[in-house]
């Protein structure tokens, strides 16, 4: 019996990353230095396009005397990752993985190493999507900080769960650790690649697993009593995790010297803290050649106006850029005044969800607005990251910038010959109102780089 041909509407949700929407998230997680060599690029390249490198500086509202605190204006389109288009079309799909392809060989270092081997096993845009996110969200040591669940929330029709099995793939490239969240994480992937049948194999997993703290603090005879273990057994164990690369990416670093330009500056006037963003060239449309339009040759005018198009897709988001970053700055200068006023030690506790929600920001929104952007300030010119850190839990909060600062101040009173403790310090901090545990105060003074009461003491 023959089988009669029908047709049948199937509704399905694909991604799509529109050339608009990469051109937005390109242009928000660039450097100043960065934003200013693609600027020269797209005038060069286009000729709707002027720049125009004249010191234009723009304060907050068109006044210096703008309120600091988070305004109540409208939110412009954010130039989120959060907007998707449906397209079934495989020749479009096909394009749209090519241009990804590009953009992402345009990064160096890690991310282009990583991304290449990527390459060869994901078919699907989605896929490949959702690789270039993760990848980006790489510290410069190979660590993915950034929850999964907060990472899916800035793709649509996304989730944790659907970005695991790509994770897992990111996990098992070249160098092996990347995509862990914490350098156990990044031991225990690395330990998975040798044959398990490795002198010391098992005992690595469980130190590893389970008591990397010891491994670090203690000597290999205390440890291995600790453990119950013989130094025999330990040994290989030991030499085994001493094999491992704690910071997987580090060797791809690009050595490259950037300077600092700030992006915005933040100023004391009238009583109050004010942002303004700080110069920067600036693209215009050039009169010239949009008065040619609709008044050339077919051809010609064809060419000019999808360059008008392309001209005015990137005025749009340079615009939404610097209304992004204005407001971002905005908010840390009105949550970090304490900081402005006295320095480190009233250094408050934040985070990027603290400060996106007020601003109707998504986390990875702020991130990237926050990543090499840097504010400059009475007391220095900081990465506007400087600002974001865990809080203690002690009564309205206190920054571990701000312990640090304490801890600093403290050891530089001591008495000559009588140097505090790590317990005195954290009895004394908890005198003045912070509540912090010893070891927490063994950990501040370790990243310090300050010695221990006994070395301070034999000075």
């Amino acid at each position: 019996m023959a089988m009669k041909p029908t047709l049948q509407a199937k509704q399905a949700t694909t991604l799509a990353l529109s050339p608009q929407l990469q051109q937005a998230l390109r242009l928000l997680q660039l450097s100043q230095p960065e934003l200013e060599a693609a600027l020269r690029e797209a005038a060069e390249s286009n000729p709707l396009l002027e720049l125009d490198e004249a010191p234009a500086a723009r304060a907050d509202a068109g006044d210096d005397t703008a309120d600091p605190e988070v305004s109540d204006e409208p939110e412009a389109p954010a130039p989120a990752e959060d907007s998707a288009a449906p397209d079934g079309d495989d020749r479009e799909a096909t394009a749209q993985r090519s241009d990804l392809q590009e953009w992402a060989a345009a990064e160096a270092g890690l991310q282009e190493h990583l991304l290449g081997q990527l390459r060869l096993v994901l078919r699907r845009p989605h896929e490949w999507l959702a690789a270039y996110v993760l990848v980006d969200a790489l510290d410069e040591d190979g660590y993915l900080r950034e929850p999964l669940a907060a990472i899916a929330a800035t793709l649509p029709a996304a989730s944790a769960d659907t970005l695991r099995p790509v994770l897992h793939l990111l996990q098992a490239c070249d160098p092996i650790g990347c995509g862990a969240s914490d350098l156990a994480g990044c031991l225990r992937l690395q330990l998975a690649a040798f044959d398990p049948a490795t002198p010391g194999w098992t005992l690595a997993v469980r130190l590893v697993e389970a008591h990397l703290d010891a491994v670090a603090r203690h000597t290999p005879e205390r440890l291995a009593a600790l453990l119950g273990e013989t130094s025999a057994t330990l040994s290989p164990a030991l030499a085994l995790i001493r094999r491992l690369d704690p910071r997987p990416g580090a060797r791809f670093a690009v050595n490259r010297t950037e300077y600092i330009q700030p992006d915005a500056i933040a100023q004391r006037l009238g009583g109050r803290w004010v942002v303004r963003m700080a110069h920067s060239p600036r693209l215009a449309l050039n009169p010239h050649y949009t008065a040619l339009i609709g008044h050339c040759r077919d051809e010609d005018d064809s060419y000019l106006r999808d360059q008008l198009q392309e001209a005015r897709w990137l005025l749009r988001a340079l615009e939404q850029r610097s209304e992004t970053l204005r407001r971002v700055a905005q908010a840390i200068v009105a949550a970090q005044a304490g900081f402005l006023e006295h320095g480190p030690v009233a250094m408050r506790p934040l985070t990027l969800r603290e400060l996106a929600e007020p601003l109707g920001l998504h986390e990875s929104t702020v991130s990237r607005a926050t990543r090499r952007k840097y504010l400059r300030t009475p007391r220095g010119t900081f990465e506007f990251k400087h600002f974001f850190g865990a809080g203690l839990g002690t009564g309205e909060g206190t920054s571990a910038t701000a312990v640090q600062a304490h801890l600093r101040r403290l050891i530089a009173a001591e008495t000559a010959g009588q140097p505090l403790s790590d317990q005195a310090l954290a009895d004394r901090l908890q005198a003045e109102g912070i509540a912090v545990a010893r070891r927490t105060v063994t950990k501040y003074r370790e990243r310090l780089g300050l010695p221990s009461a006994a070395e301070r003491g034999q000075r």
